[in-house]
């Protein structure tokens, strides 16, 4: 009796050994306490919520995926630690969604030589080089994968713009360009690429101004910007600090254009800011946004009730944008599931299958992709918006955007040139 006993706790344990194989490791980095948690928070919501919603939906191919969210901060050492786990062993993940600049950067070289495929919320032009071959000296990174424009890209979007602006608007002159953002890889990712771009569009370019990643009172770099006559500013930083830097800006006087990175505003930031987020013009990554009356909207809704079963939360730009990413690795996996099984390379192969790419399901969400082996730039076309934002913002998000307190204004659509030599850059 005894033996049989054991013989069965032995079965049972291999069996439930062979089932919890048969799940598909995925990896999720995600900053839910670091500097830039004030938009990591959505963003990694989105694809949590996106990724368990697909396994409701038979994951892929059937099998479900093995989702481990971590928090690392925004520490890249404890991103690279937990990478080291990843990669090791059985348990090796077949995919990972990841976060940020230094971190992402900091690993290319690993997923690389292990072939993991990395979605990244970095959109550093840097990782867009699967070759190493552009111009600008760029590491290859041919498992780097992310869904928007890269910083570089959207930045030079908001100056083609912004160009146009000051000539609407009757410049005389050249206008005044200024880089804004804390020394670290992030905001610097767009630095060179921004500036050169204004060279050749007519700005005269400014010294940069530094200001942390973390809240803080930024009068001082205000006050540098008002003396400096600055027409336009670009703010590297997540809104969290850019908070600072408007509310600053406003008390001081600083009659700025001010351009967000992508991470830079959003409906939340709108709020927090108030009337000093007014005409603060950023680029959003999806086709439309929370509310929006489209097919792919209901798909998201229908997503976001996995965290929010009542389905009253109000989802920023950034969840939606994370619920995109998590579908366009999810489908690259389908397609390795069907074409000799899902691994890294097959994964990456998969992403290079479709042409204007949109996932299934989320029509006028995704704006068409298409990445390929010698190009990880999967859009170069930029939604721009514009913030607008009136009267009182005490009360929550979704009642000041239901009452038009908050509104993101689309105001454009830029299609950057695809340029060769801006390939990893």
């Amino acid at each position: 009796m005894k033996t049989t006993l054991l013989a069965t706790v032995a079965l049972l344990a291999v069996s439930g050994t062979a089932m919890a194989q048969q799940k598909i490791p995925v990896g999720h980095l995600a900053d839910q306490s670091g500097a830039t948690s004030d938009v990591g928070v959505p963003f990694g919501q989105g694809v949590a919520d996106a990724l368990a919603y697909l396994n409701k939906q038979g994951g892929v191919g059937g099998t479900a995926m093995a989702v481990e969210t971590v928090d690392y901060g925004y520490q890249a050492p404890r991103a690279i630690s937990q990478y080291k786990s990843w990669s090791a062993g059985a348990g090796k993940v077949a995919a990972i969604q990841g976060w940020g600049t230094a971190d992402t950067e900091a690993l290319t070289g690993f997923v690389t030589k292990d072939e993991i495929p990395y979605y990244s919320g970095s959109y550093s032009g840097h990782l867009t080089d699967p070759t190493g071959k552009g111009t600008h000296g760029s590491k290859p990174s041919p498992y780097n994968f992310f869904y928007g424009p890269s910083y570089s890209d959207a930045l030079r979007a908001m100056l083609l713009w912004a160009a146009d602006d000051w000539k609407a608007k009757g410049g005389a002159g050249k206008p005044k360009y200024v880089h804004m953002g804390a020394n670290h890889p992030y905001p610097n990712a767009p630095k060179a690429a921004g500036e050169e771009l204004a060279k050749e569009l007519g700005f005269d370019v400014l010294p940069a101004v530094q200001f942390a990643l973390t809240p803080g009172d930024y009068t001082a770099q205000c006050l540098t910007l008002k003396q400096s006559g600055a027409n336009y500013a670009y703010l590297g930083n997540t809104a969290g600090s850019n908070i600072s830097v408007l509310k600053a800006c406003q008390t001081v006087g600083a009659q700025v254009q001010f351009l967000g990175n992508v991470w830079g505003m959003d409906e939340n930031a709108a709020k927090a800011a108030g009337s000093a987020a007014n005409g603060v013009v950023f680029p959003v990554r999806t086709a439309s946004i929370w509310g929006g009356d489209t097919p792919g909207m209901k798909t998201v809704k229908e997503i976001s009730k996995v965290s929010d079963a009542a389905g009253t939360a109000y989802r920023p730009v950034h969840y939606v944008a994370g619920v995109c990413s998590a579908f366009y690795m999810k489908e690259a996996m389908d397609w390795a599931a069907k074409n000799g099984g899902v691994t890294g390379p097959n994964i990456r192969k998969g992403m290079y299958q479709k042409k204007d790419w949109v996932p299934a399901g989320l029509d006028s969400v995704c704006v068409p992709s298409s990445w390929t082996d010698a190009d990880h730039r999967g859009t170069t076309q930029v939604n721009l918006y514009r913030a607008n934002v009136k009267g009182d913002t005490g009360a929550s998000v979704e009642e000041l955007v239901k009452s038009g307190a908050v509104k993101l204004e689309k105001i454009a659509t830029v299609d950057v040139p695809r340029k060769l030599e801006w390939l990893g850059w």
